[in-house]
C-alpha cells in the first residue's frame, strides 16, 4: 500500500504570526484596538459631561438667576459673598467635620469589625451579613427610617425611658447642639459595613504563614498587627479612606431628609446649600460658586490623601 507523501514545508512567509500595525493606523488580528475606536465614547462623555461642567463653572463667575435669558459678568464677586456669608462658613466648617470624623470613626469601626470576623467564629458569615446589610439601604430610606426613630417620641427616647434612663432622652434632630452628631452616627452606621467588607478582603490575601512566624518570634497580638497586618492591608486602607473622604464631602441625602440643614442652619452642608440656593432661592450663580468650592475641596483632599496613602503602600511593600 503506497504511504502518502509528507506534506510540504510551509514556507516562513505563511505561517500564523501575530500581525503588526499598519502605517495608517489599522491594527490586524492578535493585537490591541485602535485608539480612535475609543472617540465616540469620548465625544459622547464630552458632550454630556465635560461641556455642560465648564458652562455651569462659567456660571459662577456672572449674575445669572437661573431664569432669566440675561447674565452679565461679576467676575469673583459671588466667591466674595461665600466668604462673607455666616452661612456658607458654617456649611463649609459642617462639610469638613463630617468628613473628618465619618472617615476616623467608620474606618475604625470598620477594621474592629473585620479583625472579630476574620477570626474563627461561627457565626462569622451571619454577622458578616448583619453589619453589611445597612450598607445597601437606600440613603433616603435609611434616613427616614432614623428620622422616626429620632422623633422625640421615638424608639430611642422610648427605649431610653423603659430602661430607666429618661434624663437622655435628648430632641436628637431638634437640638443644635447635636443635631450634626446624630446625623454623623447614621452615616457611620450606614456604611462601617462596607469598610468592613474591604477590609476583610484585605485580610484574606495575607498569607498565614506571616502571623506564624512573627509568632514564633515572640510578637504579641498588637506587635503582629502593626508589623504584619497593617502593611499588608496598605491598599485596603487606600480605598476605605478615599471613599469615606469623598462620600463625607459631597454628602446630601441623609442631612437633607433628616434635618433640611436646620435646625437654624446646625447641620448645613456645602451640598444642601447648595441644593436650596438653586432650587429654592434662584442663586444659580452662587450655587454654582459653592460647587466649584465643593468640587476643590474634593480633588484637593483627595489627592493629599492618595499621594500620602501610595507612597505608605510603597514602603510598607
Amino acid at each position: 500500500m503506497a504511504v502518502a507523501d509528507a506534506p510540504p514545508d510551509i514556507p516562513a512567509q505563511t505561517r500564523s504570526t501575530p500581525r503588526k500595525r499598519t502605517r495608517r493606523g489599522r491594527v490586524q488580528s492578535g493585537q490591541a484596538v485602535p485608539w480612535w475606536f475609543l472617540l465616540p465614547a469620548l465625544a459622547f462623555f464630552a458632550f454630556v459631561v465635560l461641556v455642560p461642567s465648564l458652562q455651569g463653572a462659567w456660571f459662577a463667575f456672572t449674575d445669572w438667576d437661573g431664569i432669566a435669558r440675561e447674565r452679565t459678568f461679576v467676575g469673583l464677586e459671588q466667591f466674595r459673598e461665600i466668604l462673607d456669608g455666616r452661612g456658607s462658613r458654617t456649611a463649609v466648617g459642617n462639610t469638613l467635620i463630617i468628613a473628618l470624623s465619618v472617615t476616623v470613626v467608620q474606618n475604625v469601626i470598620g477594621l474592629l469589625l473585620a479583625l472579630g470576623l476574620h477570626s474563627a467564629v461561627r457565626s462569622r458569615n451571619i454577622l458578616r451579613v448583619f453589619f453589611f446589610a445597612p450598607a445597601v439601604i437606600t440613603p433616603v430610606v435609611a434616613a427616614y427610617l432614623w428620622r422616626y426613630l429620632y422623633a422625640p417620641r421615638g424608639a430611642i427616647n422610648a427605649v431610653l425611658d423603659a430602661v430607666g434612663l429618661g434624663f437622655l432622652q435628648q430632641d436628637w434632630l431638634g437640638n443644635s447642639s447635636i443635631a450634626l452628631w446624630s446625623v454623623v452616627a447614621v452615616i457611620i452606621w450606614q456604611f462601617a459595613g462596607l469598610s468592613m467588607v474591604i477590609f476583610l478582603a484585605g485580610l484574606q490575601t495575607i498569607p498565614k504563614e506571616l502571623h506564624e512566624a512573627a509568632a514564633v518570634d515572640g510578637a504579641g497580638p498588637v506587635r503582629r498587627f502593626w508589623n504584619v497586618t497593617r502593611p499588608m492591608l496598605a491598599p485596603a486602607i487606600t480605598i476605605n479612606l478615599m471613599l469615606s473622604v469623598i462620600g463625607g464631602l459631597k454628602l446630601f441625602d441623609q442631612v437633607w431628609v433628616m434635618t433640611g440643614g436646620g435646625p437654624g442652619g446646625a447641620t448645613d452642608t456645602l451640598s444642601t446649600v447648595i441644593y436650596r440656593q438653586a432650587f429654592q432661592f434662584n442663586q444659580f450663580a452662587y450655587s454654582t460658586a459653592l460647587a466649584l468650592v465643593l468640587t476643590g475641596f474634593v480633588i484637593v483632599l483627595s489627592a493629599v490623601q492618595y499621594g500620602y496613602l501610595r507612597r505608605e503602600e510603597r514602603k510598607a511593600s
